[in-house]
């Protein structure tokens, strides 16, 4: 490497802009590269959430109905009895789809918001850039 070449690189790491965009580089390429295991993390807890809570569910249902049978209880309920609960559950399905179906939406618009915002981030930097060449220009000779 030429000793210019050198110079020049030894300037530029001394430089505070070049240090902090070094910095910040570093920063975002570790920020980037967790994103997708914490995805994976969260998809998996979330995963073994949901199962841990059927099986919770369905061992108490299980047991619940051996106990019944094995001590001669009887397990019929009223006809009217069953359709609210099928209904009960009817609706809970259905808010839930809600639920999601909101949260699912406020996700995609704050993931809209942040593209809007990047992009006019970028637009104010080339604005202040554009004024900045100009304040300099005013004040320079050529």
């Amino acid at each position: 490497m030429s000793t210019e070449a050198t110079g020049h690189k030894t300037a530029a790491a001394k430089d505070v802009y070049a240090v902090c965009q070094q910095n910040v580089d570093k920063f975002m390429e570790v920020v980037k590269q967790s994103v997708p295991r914490y995805h994976q993390s969260v998809t998996n807890t979330q995963q073994e959430y949901v199962e841990a809570c059927e099986n919770i569910i369905g061992t108490g249902v299980t047991l619940q109905k051996e106990f019944a049978y094995k001590t001669g209880m009887t397990a019929n309920i009223p006809d009217t009895a069953l359709r609210v609960i099928h209904e009960s559950m009817d609706e809970a399905v259905k808010a839930i789809a809600i639920q999601n179906q909101i949260a699912l939406a406020a996700i995609d618009a704050t993931q809209q918001n942040i593209k809007t915002f990047n992009g006019n981030a970028k637009a104010f930097a080339d604005l202040n850039r554009n004024v900045l060449k100009s304040w300099i220009s005013a004040f320079t000779t050529a």
